[in-house]
């Protein structure tokens, strides 16, 4: 089966033949996923830039992939064979604390991580303990389903290190708006009932979808220096009581924090985002933090229980995934570099399109629909297109 392989940091990214995973190999509660769709991250950047360097290659990368059970271990019900699944990417020990509490993402000794440590979801199989198969609806094609892996999932779980109140919140900020930020204007609108939020993004598509979505203000964050005041203003001179940071970089990070910051009294702060270097470490004096009783919290990945959440959400039309393009696996290449230069609105998915169960090799590039026209014209069936 084909590939993206990571092979060090700082090394080209590469599409590869590789063995597809042998039943046999299974142990008794695994099973194998046929992959159908699997979305790209801005993860997959941090690998090749350096920015992430777990010291675990080669692997395949990637962790937003659904597909079809294809095969199970002895402790699993044949009857699963033909389920259509989404991969949860964490396997934690099963022994410590965190494990015990359902919050495999910080287990200190994780058996596997998906894309991250152990072999991911850009490639036509992967294997994955019964458990992280979580079904999804038939109603979901399998192109809008993969971002819910990490894009859905990652805006749940961050609500909730947030400690979003729908009874005593008026206000949260996306900071950066893109995967994660657009389910997370839906989440907070739909799901918890915020009744003003805002959205800060540099790029004029990606501010249009936000209110599109629901958000209620909309803010340009090319000029990083005007942005607290722009939310201050927007706010009434009260700052927002929740801002998700999905950027990660000093000037955006600043804008958050200081007496004229856009946090808000009592605000909490979710980091999301990061970028690379000492240049973007994250400093702020402690004493507005302090007089304004303000709170700090980094939110990494999603629970197995996130997931399940973020699927019913999305099966149940609270949140829409928002699919830029998709395109064949061979042309990986394509999409990173689209979403380097924030040259997508929403995600960009992969697809391995078979036929009689095997993948097709050299599929020329399809750009199907991108976020912008999708209103316009009706969504194409991607399993009638690529089957």
């Amino acid at each position: 089966m084909e590939a993206v392989r990571y092979h060090g940091p700082n090394e080209a990214l590469t599409l590869e033949t590789i063995p597809i995973p042998s039943q046999a190999d299974l142990l008794p509660d695994e099973v194998i996923i046929r992959v159908e769709a699997s979305a790209l991250c801005h993860t997959e950047l941090h690998f090749a830039d350096g920015t992430l360097n777990l010291g675990v290659n080669p692997i395949t990368l990637g962790h937003e992939a659904v597909g079809v059970i294809s095969a199970v271990g002895s402790d699993v019900s044949p009857s699963r064979i033909g389920e259509r699944v989404i991969n949860y990417y964490y396997v934690g020990c099963a022994n410590c604390r965190w494990c015990n509490r359902g919050e495999e993402q910080l287990c200190p000794n994780l058996k596997a991580e998906h894309g991250f440590i152990s072999d991911g979801g850009l490639a036509g199989y992967i294997r994955t303990p019964s458990k992280n198969a979580v079904v999804i609806p038939d109603s979901l094609e399998f192109v809008d389903a993969a971002p819910i892996g990490c894009g859905v999932t990652t805006a749940v779980h961050s609500a909730k290190l947030g400690r979003v109140d729908s009874a005593n919140d008026d206000c949260a900020l996306v900071y950066g708006c893109n995967g994660v930020g657009f389910g997370l204007v839906q989440l907070l609108k739909n799901v918890y009932g915020i009744k003003n939020v805002g959205v800060v993004a540099r790029s004029e598509a990606k501010r249009k979808m936000a209110i599109e979505l629901g958000a209620d203000f909309v803010i340009d964050g090319t000029d990083t220096a005007s942005v607290a005041a722009a939310v201050r203003e927007k706010t009434g001179g009260e700052g927002v009581d929740v801002l998700f940071e999905c950027v990660g970089m000093r000037d955006t990070l600043d804008a958050c924090v200081g007496w004229a910051g856009a946090m808000g009294r009592r605000g909490r702060l979710v980091l999301v985002g990061y970028h690379q270097g000492d240049e973007h470490e994250f400093r702020c004096h402690p004493i507005p933090m302090i007089v304004n009783e303000q709170t700090v919290v980094g939110s990494v990945g999603a629970t197995l229980d996130d997931l399940k959440e973020a699927v019913k959400y999305v099966g149940d039309g609270k949140i829409r995934t928002i699919v830029d393009s998709a395109i064949p696996l061979n042309e990986f290449q394509v999409g990173l570099d689209k979403i380097k230069s924030c040259d997508c609105v929403g995600k960009i998915v992969c697809l391995l399109p078979r036929r009689n169960n095997q993948i097709v090799k050299g599929l020329p590039t399809v750009i199907l629909f991108g976020a912008k026209e999708n209103k316009q014209s009706p969504k194409p069936s991607w399993s009638r297109i690529f089957s």
